[in-house]
């Protein structure tokens, strides 16, 4: 029984293992099981996807790096808003919140879409009511977060220990049933070089960003870790880490059993790999798996994105009625309005969820570079803000992550115009909207 909602603070109720298994079922979904077909089609070189899948891997152990200094310097709940808002003021924090928040609510609505589907795949009989199965979905995770942040927590450790043992227990079916990479094999991989190279490559660097995405959910839950000093940067970090090494090994076993010239383009890579071994009657599990990946994605995000809003309106930038909290730790109206977003959003049609899923990659770039740019600032703009956890190698390294970022940016906007206008396009009226969503909450 869901208990008497008060307007009480988050409960510290969160330790270091639910912020390892947050940042891991935050960030591994289906990316890696879908991402390595394109990526073999764009550059063909084991090398060169190894290297990319690597410096990825790297920008993440810097960007939470750089993101744990931010967290424990100022636990609160909210992440990138928050660090914005601090270094840089109110539209700033605004801007970088709502388009958090609005592409968390998008991917979450394309992401019940695709369990959805995954389930008619194997009960073909209920391919005609996708969209009643991913609201029904979004609805039953909704009402099991409102029975309190520690039951969550729990949830969301189960669901990455199940994603992180399916995984590895793949790698070892891989290299242990498989025939290796034949002569044949090599010669095609390399003879798969195309004069394109460049355009190539960033094409997977812009694939392997996104299925990196997530490396930062840990810090979204600073005001709910019982000691956020010594768990932040560990979460992050281990977490960001462990997730590098699974998807080198899911990469590796994947080149050891198909062979480039079939790996490029493919939709499903790893379960082509297991095809190979075992047959196609193995697609049941494989998709089973998927689901389970993209569940936990979706159990991270209906928890998360919340505690933006949450920490807006605390602020004063959101309805103050998103401030509330029950008594077991969940705050009940930022929660119920992300759901009910997300499900708006599922009802205007999977097409409309997967373009604003498109047009929220750009939006967490932005938030990305908004955070390492709020680090050089909070640097100069308070020196003796207690920092009980520093960022190595400043300011190189958030320069650098800036630049990079900046780059990915750039290529965003090349390769999908369209979805950069509509995002630039909100990045204009926001200014407006902050202006009346301000006044309006001072003057309630």
């Amino acid at each position: 029984m869901v208990e008497e909602v008060k307007n009480k603070p988050l409960l510290k109720v969160l330790g270091l293992g639910f912020g390892i298994a947050v940042t891991i079922g935050g960030t591994i979904g289906t990316g890696i099981l879908r991402k390595p077909g394109p990526i073999a089609e764009n550059i063909g070189d084991v090398s060169l996807i190894l290297l990319v899948w690597v410096l990825v891997g790297l920008y993440a152990i810097a960007g939470s790096m750089t993101a744990a200094e931010l967290g424990v310097s100022i636990p609160k709940a909210g992440a990138w808003y928050v660090y914005a808002k601090r270094a840089f003021g109110s539209y700033f924090g605004f801007v970088t919140g709502i388009t958090s928040w609005l592409g968390t609510v998008s991917a979450l609505a394309f992401g019940a879409y695709s369990f959805s589907e995954f389930m008619a795949i194997i009960f073909p009989s209920v391919g005609n009511y996708i969209p009643i199965l991913s609201i029904s979905l979004i609805v039953l995770v909704y009402l099991f977060h409102l029975i309190g942040t520690k039951a969550s927590g729990k949830s969301q450790e189960v669901l990455a220990i199940i994603k992180a043992l399916g995984l590895i227990v793949f790698v070892i079916v891989c290299f242990t049933y498989g025939g290796g990479v034949s002569e044949e094999t090599v010669a095609l991989q390399e003879s798969a070089r195309s004069n394109s190279l460049i355009a190539g490559m960033i094409l997977a660097f812009q694939a392997v960003f996104y299925t990196f995405d997530g490396w930062h959910t840990a810090s979204y839950f600073t005001e709910e870790q019982k000691d956020p000093a010594k768990s932040l940067p560990k979460s992050m970090i281990y977490g960001t880490i462990i997730i590098l090494v699974i998807y080198l090994l899911v990469n590796l076993a994947i080149l050891y059993i198909v062979p480039m010239e079939e790996l490029k383009g493919a939709k499903l890579a790893a379960a082509l790999a297991v095809e190979k071994i075992f047959g196609p009657t193995v697609s049941f599990w494989v998709t089973l798996f998927l689901m389970i990946s993209i569940l936990g994605i979706i159990n991270a995000q209906v928890m998360f994105a919340p505690r933006v809003i949450y920490s807006m309106s605390r602020d004063g930038l959101f309805f103050k009625q998103a401030t509330l909290v029950s008594s077991n730790g969940t705050p009940v109206v930022a929660l119920s309005l992300t759901v009910l977003f997300s499900i708006l959003l599922i009802i205007m049609g999977r097409l409309t969820c997967e373009k604003l899923s498109d047009i929220a990659v750009f939006f967490f770039v932005l938030s990305y570079g908004a955070g390492f740019l709020s680090l050089i600032r909070l640097r100069m703009k308070e020196p003796d803000l207690p920092r009980p956890y520093k960022a190595p190698f400043y300011p190189y390294l958030p320069i650098l992550l800036i630049i990079v970022s900046g780059l990915f940016l750039i290529g965003v906007v090349v390769e999908n115009f369209i979805s950069s206008i509509y995002a630039l396009s909100f990045l204009i009226i926001s200014y407006p909207l902050h202006y009346y969503l301000f006044k309006k909450v001072r003057n309630n």
